[in-house]
């Protein structure tokens, strides 16, 4: 029973996670999803891509070998811009993959040791499913601050 409530519940905070970008990215044109609006930081569009490649390697690479590979540099330094609507679907689409192998883990798969470029110190499953749900709740606190920028110009 515990493990059904640890599966949904990280499961439900991702796909709210989700959501939330979803509704925060809704008003931004194209231009305004790619431009920075300091001289420091991040694109939104960039964040996006840097989330995508995040649980796309965590879970995706390391969890489901699934042959993900990982170009962190380059999330924050795409040139190729995809469109928005491609960005968020990519992400959404990583975001459904955490959400199933959230809600697939058997008890003992929480504990099952786990180390990966970045998270050497995670020790188990459930300290990577904790630790990119904060990082993505980190970047929405961000994005929160970008749109609120990039709409009031």
């Amino acid at each position: 029973m515990l493990n059904e409530i640890v599966g949904s519940g990280f499961a439900a905070r991702f796909e709210e996670l989700m959501k939330k970008l979803q509704e925060l990215a809704e008003p931004l044109s194209d231009e305004q999803f790619w431009s920075k609006p300091f001289s420091f930081g991040n694109s939104f569009g960039h964040l996006v891509l840097h989330l995508t490649g995040n649980l796309n390697y965590y879970f995706g690479t390391e969890m489901n070998k699934s042959g993900y590979v990982r170009d962190r540099p380059r999330e924050f330094t795409e040139t190729a811009l995809p469109s928005k609507n491609d960005a968020l679907k990519n992400l959404a689409d990583a975001v459904a993959m955490v959400a199933q192998t959230a809600r697939s883990q058997a008890e003992n798969d929480w504990s099952k040791f786990y180390q990966a470029a970045g998270e050497e110190d995670a020790e188990n499953r459930f300290n990577v499913f904790l630790r990119c749900a904060t990082h993505f709740h980190l970047h929405i606190g961000e994005m929160t601050y970008l749109q609120f920028a990039l709409l009031k110009k």
